[in-house]
Formats: structure tokens, sequence, C-alpha cells
């Protein structure tokens, strides 16, 4: 389907990311007509999602089944106080609205589970894993891997984040982290604390990543686990290989449908956020 010649509004409005060679008017475009998915209305989730609003991306998808508490507003930007209590996924697209009314924003006020995790994700052309917890990491990687859609994964604790792009047929989750940890391993976000604004760096991170995929430009993550130390400012770059053994995209996978994992908490290869 050709896309609709841009406005003299959307001109206007994109006007500082159109004049970017690698974007222009196609480029525009071809972000209006993508549809993302962000897993998580949490703290990676509000900086993705309110960049990417902002960019212009036509469609966003936001998954979460929580309600905003008061705990998470110190890095869940996308909440104000006088959200405690709504529903993440309503908070959040009043937020998107309200930067760029132009966008589409579909709801999925629901836990990401195996019987959900496929359908939802099919829809999308990219996923923004912003979410807390091993269970739902290793679902959003298998259920990605089995729908073809191309996701980034981020993690942060306390002062630490990391994050990756995984594309079909590149390093996949499970090629680095097989299986979630014993319960305990690691303290979770509430017990050890994190940085808010770790989280808007990482988040936006994935922000980027999403667009470039979309337009096809730059080099993406993938095959490389990118982590930032807040403290020391320091990004380091971790090579990747695809894991011939991977139990989900191995040359003998043992995964061969989408299953859920047990709840667990996150060790230092995840950080939750």
């Amino acid at each position: 389907m050709d896309s609709m010649p841009l406005t003299e509004q959307q001109i206007e409005r994109y006007s500082r990311q159109i004049i970017l060679q690698q974007v222009g008017g196609e480029g525009q475009q071809r972000l209006l007509s993508s549809r993302v998915l962000i897993a998580g209305a949490g703290g990676l989730g509000s900086p993705a999602a309110m960049y990417l609003a902002a960019a212009g991306v036509g469609t966003i998808g936001i998954a979460d089944g929580d309600k905003v508490d008061r705990t998470n507003l110190q890095r869940q930007v996308i909440h104000f106080t006088r959200d405690v209590s709504r529903p993440k996924v309503d908070s959040a697209k009043e937020k998107i609205q309200a930067i760029n009314p132009g966008v589409n924003v579909i709801t999925h006020n629901v836990r990401l589970n195996a019987a959900n995790a496929g359908d939802i994700v099919s829809d999308y052309d990219f996923v923004i894993d912003g979410t807390d917890n091993f269970a739902a990491k290793f679902l959003i990687n298998d259920a990605c891997y089995f729908q073809k859609v191309p996701f980034s994964h981020a993690g942060i604790l306390r002062f630490e984040g990391q994050l990756m792009t995984v594309l079909p047929g590149t390093t996949c989750y499970r090629c680095v982290f097989r299986t979630p940890p014993p319960a305990g391993a690691v303290p979770s976000c509430s017990q050890a604390g994190v940085l808010g604004t770790l989280a808007a760096v990482i988040g936006s991170l994935q922000a980027t990543e999403a667009i470039k995929y979309l337009l096809g430009i730059g080099e993406l993550l993938t095959d490389t686990l990118l982590t930032y130390d807040a403290l020391a400012v320091n990004f380091r770059k971790v090579r990747l290989k695809r894991n011939p053994h991977c139990i989900l995209c191995g040359r003998q996978p043992q995964i061969t449908i989408l299953a859920d994992e047990p709840q667990k908490e996150c060790n230092s290869g995840c950080k939750t956020c």
C-alpha cells in the first residue's frame, strides 16, 4: 500500500528529522506506517514510548497489566502523581497522545503469557522489551523468535544497564542466558534500588534501535551486548555469537512451542527495571 503524502503539519512537526539525509520524507512516511509494541510501561518503556511517539511511529502498542504505584514515579516518567492506581496502559496512552495526537495507541491491559504473547507480538514490526522479570523476558524472546519479529532486550539495576537487539537469525536471548537463574540469586529493584535516570538512558537507546531498524539505517546491536555503568560513565560492547546448542534457535532445539517460565528474580545476567 502506498504511503499517504505528508501533510504540512506533519512536515513542520517532523522537520528536524526529515532534514536528516538518512530519514527524509520517505523515511518519515515509513515511521508513520510502522507498528511498535512496548512490553512494560515502566522505567524502560516510559522513555521509549515518549520518544517513539515524538518521532512519529504511527502505531504504538502498550502491553502491561499493572497499575501505577507511587514507587514507580521515581523513574517511570510517563506516569504522573495523579495517575497512582490507574492502569499503566491508560496512563501511558494519555501521555503518548498528548505528545503526538497523530499516534494510534493500542492498549493491552494484560500480563503477557504463553497464551497471548504470540498473537500480540505478531501484530507489530518491532518489540521493545521493557519488562522487569526473567519470566517475561524469556517469554518475549521466545514469542518473537516463533513469530519472526525483531526486538530490543534491556534491563537495569542499581547503576548499570544492558541492552541487545535480536533479529531473526541473530544471537537470541537464550543463546546468552539459557534459562532463568535460581530464585533469589540477585535482588530485585525493590531490594537493591535503581537510579531513575539510568532508565532514561537505556530506554531511549531501545527507542533508537527501533527507529534505526524501521528506517533500515545504521548499525544495530545485533550479536552485541551493550553495557552501561552510570557511575563510571562507561559504555562497553561485548560481541556475542549465536549458540549452535541454544535450546531455542540451535540445531537441535528443545523448545518448540511457546511456554511460560516460572517467575524468578533477576540475576547479574539480566537486570530488572
